[in-house]
């Protein structure tokens, strides 16, 4: 994984409430086991016509939000199954975080896993960033991972946001769980040879 610290980036909103896992990615995409290539098919029924061509009027197919790094998603973001592969599409499309007032607890941990970074604001605040977004689409955010703030540069006004400390080491080191392991390989060889002594 790459490492996290700092983002600046303008945002692509999409303000529907109760998104869930089958709407990110769906079922029938599910068959393979390699990450490569989900993100062609991040909101696959909402992004394509039946014949495959992109609908015109969904957000991710308006040139306004190319190369944005942050999803700003409506409450409730990530809900239904388990599947990682939710987090593997949204960040095989290229973003790096999330912004919702509520993720599904899975989901959150699987984009955690993945390196996608789930920021959970208040529900004032994130209205408050869709309504400068819909007004002006070149606002940025700034999410700092170190400080735990999420900031709309437009006025400069910042939220803290909570993640659990592990995953925060995790992503500034940019390591996923079994990096973070080998990482720490001389202290658990050192633990098991001073508690193990036969």
């Amino acid at each position: 994984m790459e490492k996290f610290s700092t983002l600046t980036s303008t945002v692509l909103p999409l303000p529907i409430e109760n998104v869930d896992t089958d709407q990110i990615i769906p079922a029938r995409f599910l068959k393979a086991t390699d990450k490569k290539g989900f993100g062609n098919n991040l909101f696959a029924d909402w992004r394509y016509n039946n014949d495959g061509s992109p609908k015109k009027d969904f957000v991710l197919n308006t040139p306004l939000y190319a190369g944005s790094k942050i999803l700003l998603a409506g409450k409730n973001f990530g809900s239904g199954s388990s599947r990682e592969h939710a987090a593997w599409a949204i960040v095989g499309y290229g973003f790096k975080v999330v912004v919702s007032s509520f993720f599904a607890d899975i989901f959150k941990n699987n984009a955690l896993n993945n390196g996608l970074l789930p920021v959970v604001i208040s529900p004032a605040f994130l209205a408050e960033i869709f309504a400068a977004v819909s007004k002006n689409p070149q606002t940025t955010l700034t999410v700092n991972l170190q400080e735990q703030t999420l900031t709309n540069n437009l006025d400069g006004k910042s939220e803290l946001f909570e993640i659990n400390p592990y995953k925060k080491d995790c992503l500034l080191r940019g390591l996923d769980d079994i990096d973070y392991l080998l990482s720490r390989k001389e202290l658990i060889e050192q633990y098991e040879k001073e508690r193990f002594k036969y």
